[in-house]
C-alpha cells in the first residue's frame, strides 16, 4: 500500500461522515467557532487513532467514530466549563435552532428543546444525539460500551428529563 493511500481513505471516511461529526459538535457547543475547533480536534483525534482502526467482526465504522467523537466533545466541554464562560444567549439558542429545524417546527419550540437538552449531562445529551440519529439500542450500547437493558432504562429517563423540562411553566 502507498504512503498516500491511509491519507486517502482517511480524507474518504471523513468527508462521508462529516454530518454525523458536525451534529456531534453542534449538540455539544452553542458557538459556532468553538463548533469549528471541536471538529478540527475530532478530526486530528480521528486521524491519530485511524493507523489503529482495525474493523472487528460485526462492529461499523460509524461506532468506532461515534465513540471517538463523543470522547473528544465530552472532554472539550468539560475543559470549557473549567474556564470561566459567558452566559449563553437566548438569540444563539434560536440561531441552533433555525440552523438544524424541521420546516414544520416553529423555531421557539426548537429553542425550547435545545434549552432542554443542553441542561442534560453530557453522558444524556449522547443518548439523545444517538436517538435523533435513529441508532437502534444495540447500536447505542455497542457506541456507549454498555447494555442494551442499560440504553433503555437511559433512554426512559433522558426523555423524562427533557419532557419535565419542557413542561416547566417559563
Amino acid at each position: 500500500m502507498s504512503p498516500a493511500a491511509p491519507s486517502t481513505a482517511f480524507v474518504a471516511v471523513v468527508n462521508e461522515y462529516q454530518p454525523l461529526l458536525r451534529r456531534v459538535c453542534r449538540l455539544y457547543c452553542p458557538d459556532a467557532d468553538d463548533r469549528q475547533d471541536l471538529f478540527q480536534e475530532i478530526v486530528l483525534q480521528l486521524w491519530r487513532a485511524w493507523p489503529n482502526y482495525v474493523p472487528q467482526a460485526g462492529a461499523k465504522l460509524s461506532t468506532w467514530l461515534y465513540r471517538i467523537a463523543l470522547n473528544v466533545a465530552i472532554s472539550n466541554l468539560r475543559q470549557r466549563t473549567r474556564r470561566p464562560q459567558a452566559l449563553r444567549l437566548e438569540g444563539e439558542a434560536l440561531q441552533l435552532a433555525q440552523e438544524t429545524e424541521p420546516p414544520n417546527y416553529e423555531p421557539e419550540d426548537m429553542a425550547a428543546l435545545y434549552r432542554a437538552i443542553n441542561c442534560l449531562s453530557d453522558v444524556d445529551k449522547a443518548f439523545v444525539l444517538l436517538y435523533l440519529e435513529e441508532r437502534t439500542y444495540e447500536e447505542m450500547a455497542d457506541i456507549l460500551g454498555i447494555t442494551q437493558n442499560n440504553v433503555r432504562v437511559k433512554m426512559h429517563r433522558v426523555q423524562d428529563k427533557i419532557r419535565q423540562h419542557l413542561t416547566r411553566p417559563v
